[in-house]
């Protein structure tokens, strides 16, 4: 009779739940990944080839703002701007380069008097974003990603 209750106590400790596989479901995991993500922060800044040599990242972020910043100073001094008033202005760009590679001008921000001096600095801006060399787009987690960046650029004309 012991032996019988030790076996019934037994065969009950171990239920079948003891057994039972607990499912885990893909879109659960996806969904905690998501959520462990850093949005804000991606493993590769956007690049030109002049840079590619680089490998510590914020070397290669201070090389595509400078190869940028190069191309739309060497435009905008090749116009020969004339000017009545001295111009001395912080511009910002909001600039957008998809996952293409494609460069966009999201918004500009710039003082009033900078546009009545240079009534055209929008689409010089613009041309002078379209002379810079081909960009690679960054990387988020081996996949080439959209990213936004604002962009000063310092516009002083005497």
């Amino acid at each position: 009779m012991r032996s019988l209750v030790f076996l019934f106590i037994l065969l009950f400790a171990t239920s079948c739940d003891y057994f039972e596989k607990k499912k885990v479901y893909s879109e659960d995991l996806l969904n905690e990944e998501l959520q462990t993500f850093n949005w804000n922060e991606v493993d590769t800044y956007p690049t030109f080839s002049s840079c590619d040599s680089l490998t510590s990242k914020e070397e290669s972020k201070t090389c595509f703002q400078n190869t940028l910043l190069s191309n739309v100073n060497t435009f905008l001094s090749n116009q020969n701007l004339v000017v009545t008033n001295d111009v001395n202005d912080t511009i910002k760009l909001q600039i957008v380069i998809d996952k293409n590679g494609v460069l966009n001008v999201e918004s500009m921000t710039y003082k009033p008097e900078t546009k009545i001096e240079i009534p055209n600095i929008d689409s010089l801006l613009i041309n002078s974003l379209k002379t810079i060399p081909k960009i690679y787009p960054a990387i988020k987690r081996g996949q080439q990603v959209t990213t936004s960046f604002e962009f000063p650029i310092v516009v002083r004309i005497d």
